[in-house]
Formats: structure tokens, sequence, C-alpha cells
């Protein structure tokens, strides 16, 4: 394991084009722990600007988060710090596809990878007060975890395309992901925020070759489903913005090929964390949602889009009902691009229209 770790950090930025921060033997809530843990970032503009956390989402790479930063948009490196930090199990952070000897992985859950961005924010980058945390998706998820678990931390939160707390139908939909690979394993799912279910007494076993190309094809096709809306589809934006020549041209070079550049037990990790968010499940909420909307110090812009299958617009209105007077305002992306309108940028308009959402609330918070 300490080889595979020292590798890892002895890359060039060139080569890898993120930082590595080392945390030890990371404790999580669950009791386990990440043995000689790690957290990948990247960093953008001068430490001594205002400071931006921003979280990747599920199966997201640093390079990513990329398309929302630049010096024509809010996130401007001149203007402000901007930290991307990497998730445990996207395959730069501590994951299955990095620490090969830690089988199986442990669960992570939202506070861990918190936790270990503050550590990274405060012990290693200095940084004792930031001017925001945004994100897209599990992005947003970390952002609601920040806002509650240090909400003296930062001046505004902005989740978009997100939840606090992940819905019973978006726990549903995590079990289509989970299965999808379990099956090509020929084994199901334990359950919601479970992993797979394997004969007792037995050791975790890897995929194998043929298993995690089977799996991940299947994975991909599971997500076509939900990543963008039906109106998407009808219209076959597919074809006349992204460029595919037919349904089945997207779902093999898009959505396959997304599936299949992962690996299996990373996304996996990923899902559990998903599976199990809930930014109340923490001290001082102790399980209650309202209160831990009610923690939130920060002003909030909160960003459903109108057409996301995962976390629709009614969600995000009982998370901002249940914040403080005058803490929390939502706005809906009017999109048809699903969950996609808030990102990874392959719709310009509705990058647009999230920029000047950005710039607005900026400017009065």
């Amino acid at each position: 394991m300490e080889e595979i770790k020292d590798k890892i950090q002895n890359l060039t930025i060139s080569e890898k084009e993120y930082n590595t921060y080392e945390l030890g033997n990371f404790k999580l809530k669950s009791g386990g722990e990440i043995p000689d843990a790690f957290i990948a970032y990247k960093t953008f503009g001068d430490p001594s600007l205002p400071a931006i956390i921003y979280p990747s989402w599920y199966s997201g790479s640093i390079s990513d988060n990329l398309w929302l930063i630049g010096e024509d948009k809010t996130l401007d490196p001149k203007k402000y710090f901007i930290i991307i930090t990497a998730l445990f199990g996207n395959g730069q952070s501590s994951s299955p596809s990095n620490m090969p000897g830690l089988k199986p992985f442990p669960d992570v859950l939202f506070y861990d990878n918190v936790k270990a961005q503050h550590t990274l924010v405060t012990k290693h980058l200095g940084i004792t007060r930031a001017r925001a945390v945004l994100g897209w998706s599990m992005g947003a998820g970390q952002t609601y975890q920040w806002a509650t678990q240090y909400p003296e931390f930062m001046d505004v939160v902005v989740p978009f395309c997100g939840s606090a707390k992940t819905s019973l139908h978006n726990q549903v939909f995590l079990e289509g992901v989970k299965s999808a690979l379990f099956a090509a394993k020929g084994t199901s799912s334990a359950g919601i925020c479970r992993g797979e279910i394997r004969p007792s007494n037995t050791d975790y076993r890897p995929f194998t070759k043929e298993e995690t190309s089977t799996g991940l094809k299947a994975l991909g096709r599971v997500y076509a489903g939900w990543g963008f809306s039906q109106a998407f589809y009808r219209e076959k934006l597919y074809e006349k913005v992204l460029g595919y020549k037919d349904l089945e041209d997207f779902m093999v070079n898009f959505w396959e090929a997304w599936a299949c550049s992962k690996n299996p037990e990373n996304m996996l990790v990923m899902a559990h964390t998903w599976q199990a968010g809930d930014c109340s499940n923490q001290e001082p909420y102790n399980g209650d949602f309202a209160k831990a909307m009610q923690g939130i110090k920060a002003k909030a812009l909160v960003l459903p889009g109108q057409t996301d299958l995962y976390f629709p617009p009614e969600d995000s209105a009982i998370e901002v009902a249940n914040m403080r007077p005058g803490i929390g305002e939502m706005h809906v992306f009017p999109s048809i691009w699903g969950h996609w309108a808030g990102g990874p940028g392959q719709s310009t308009e509705d990058v647009k229209w999230l920029d000047e959402k950005l710039r607005d609330f900026f400017a009065k918070n």
C-alpha cells in the first residue's frame, strides 16, 4: 500500500494534474478506517484571495469541474482561490483502485469526505474561512454537509442539482446502479446503504476483467434513463446538440463509454456515499432534518433542475422551507436537460444561466 501511495504522490503535476495531501490513518464515522489515507485536490488563483471550495461529483475527476472556472466566469481565479476536492472513491483520493490492499473498501459518508476536506483546507492550505462552498450533484451533497458540519466556516453555499438528504426515490435509483454491477459478479444487493450479499465466512472477491466490462456497460445503460429528462430524449438533443447519429450510438458512445472508463469498486464506494447521504446524521442534529436545515448559517442559493429526475425542485423547496428566515433562496434551472442542466458543461445555455445566478448571488451576499 505504501508503494502504491508513493507512486501516486511522486507523479508530476503535469502527469496527474492534481496534488494529494496525506491524512494518515483516517477514522470514519462508521467506525472503520482508511489506513494511510490521502485526499486529491487542485487549486486555482492566489492563496491570499477569498477561498471557494468546489467538491467533485459521482464518478467525476478533478478536471471534470473545470468547465465552471475561468476569467470570463464568476469563478474567476483572478478574484478567488478556488479549491477543487476529490471524493473518496473517485480514483484520485483514496479509492479501491489506488489502494488495492484494502478489500473491501470501508463505507464512506459525506461526513467523512467533508472532514477530510476541512483538514486539507485548514491544516494544509491555511484557510480559516471560505467565501463559498458550491457543487453539482454529489458536490451539492457535500456543500450541504459543509453548511451543517462547519456552519461558521463560509459566507455562502450554492448546492445545484443535489440534496441535503438522499430521497427514498433516489435511493431506489441507486439500487439499480449497484445491482447492475453486482449482477455481473453473480451476486446481489444486501439492501439500501448496504453492500453485496455473499456467502458467510467468505472473503471479498474483486471483479474479474469480464465482470468489470459487463457490469459497467449495464451501469451505463441504467444511468442513461436518469441523467437526462424525458423531454431531452423526446427532442433528440443527443443528436441535435451532442452530435450522436441515433439513440443506440448515444447509448454506446456516451453512456457505455463513460461507465467503462470507471472502476466498478470505485463506483460502488461513491454510490454508498450518495445513497447514505443525510446531513442530519451527525451531532447536534441526530437525525432531525429540520434542525439540520435550521443549523445552516451561510446564505444559501439552492438551484434544482426543472426536469431533474434525481433531485426534483419539490425536494429543494422542502430544504429551503426548513431553513431559518432570510437564509435560503431557490431558483430553478429552466431546462429540459434534466440532471445534466447543472453540469458538466455540455448545455451552454444552462452554464450561462448558472454563472449569472452565481454572479448575482455573490454580489449581494
